[in-house]
């Protein structure tokens, strides 16, 4: 009897040890949070400067993490097929997500039809990487040395400056828009297909004037073949490029950022792990990113949210006005 009592109770524990077992081993996975290689994609072609940016806060996180990250890049559609591809992975935090304020912001705003995710509820945001300041650029001798002249000008002459666009619904055809606002001028908006050929088009006289990123016009400012009116946000490494306040106008252009993302849903412990690694990753890469040309500006995952929905409304508006979209 006292034999069977005994031969029970090692039965009770194996069987207890046994249930605990199956009924947490999500608990147990997460806790071992990453115990393989990451993969991180980046729906841009190699060598854009979002597969640049994105490549050095992989090589960050890993090492914080402990676990090789691999980076696939998936481009199409403006950055969203791989945006897309991101968010509808496995949700355990082995598939993370380097995206653009394209595939969040204008994309959705200004073409709707073609989004097949909710970038408010699909994606689980992780940290706001870097700012790409927006600028008006014009050949190194044009007749407009500063913004007041350049604004003067254009209140004169309506339509007669194009600037150009990396492409209708970019977030550079929202940034001119508003600086229409900014400025009350009126330009002829002339759109390419992104790349370099917005470049090209300013260098060759077909424009007279540029939206963009500073990062792409630095190394030509730098040459001496173009030169910078007006920046929004400020880039305190070139203090002497003025912003709108500087000049006496109010209000600031829409920007590129890029940011991490993970799909939504990815479990609380994993998400416990990736955030704060995710943000010393960021920080740790500021004196490369800002040697580039671009600002690095963390934002935590709220605030991130926040930029995202704040920015969403902006150019949803801006995209009826024109009629890109329906109300």
């Amino acid at each position: 009897m006292k034999k069977t009592g005994y031969f029970s109770s090692i039965i009770c524990a194996t069987l207890v040890l046994l249930g605990v077992a199956v009924l947490a081993p999500s608990a147990s996975l997460a806790a071992g949070y990453p115990d393989h290689t990451i993969q991180l994609i980046i729906p841009n072609v190699a060598g854009a400067l979002m597969d640049i940016n994105g490549r050095l806060v992989a090589e960050e996180l890993g090492s914080i993490l402990g676990q090789k990250i691999i980076v696939i890049n998936k481009p199409g559609a403006g950055t969203v097929l791989g945006t897309e591809a991101a968010l509808r992975s496995k949700k355990d935090g082995y598939t993370l997500l380097y995206a653009s304020a394209a595939a969040f912001v204008s994309a959705p705003a200004s073409n709707p039809e073609v989004i097949k995710y909710d970038p408010a509820k699909d994606a689980e945001p992780l940290g706001v990487h870097v700012f790409m300041p927006s600028v008006v650029g014009v050949r190194a001798d044009s007749p407009w040395k500063t913004l007041p002249q350049f604004v003067d000008y254009a209140k004169a002459n309506p339509g007669k400056i194009r600037m150009t666009s990396i492409g209708v619904g970019s977030t550079t055809h929202f940034a001119i828009e508003v600086f229409q606002s900014i400025t009350g001028t009126k330009v002829t908006h002339v759109p390419f297909e992104g790349g370099e050929t917005v470049i090209t088009a300013v260098l060759g006289g077909h424009v007279e004037s540029i939206m963009d990123s500073y990062s792409k016009l630095k190394p030509h400012v730098e040459a001496g073949r173009m030169r910078i009116l007006v920046i929004s946000p400020k880039r305190t490494a070139s203090p002497e490029i003025p912003t709108f306040a500087e000049l006496g106008f109010k209000g600031s252009l829409p920007t590129t950022w890029f940011a991490m993302y993970a799909p939504a849903g990815i479990p609380d412990d994993v998400k416990k792990v990736l955030v704060p690694a995710v943000e010393k990753a960021i920080k740790n890469t500021k004196a490369k990113v800002e040697q580039m040309g671009s600002t690095l500006d963390y934002r935590s995952p709220a605030d991130q949210r926040k930029l995202r929905d704040e920015e969403y409304k902006q150019i949803y508006e801006i995209a009826v006005r024109l009629g890109l979209r329906k109300p």
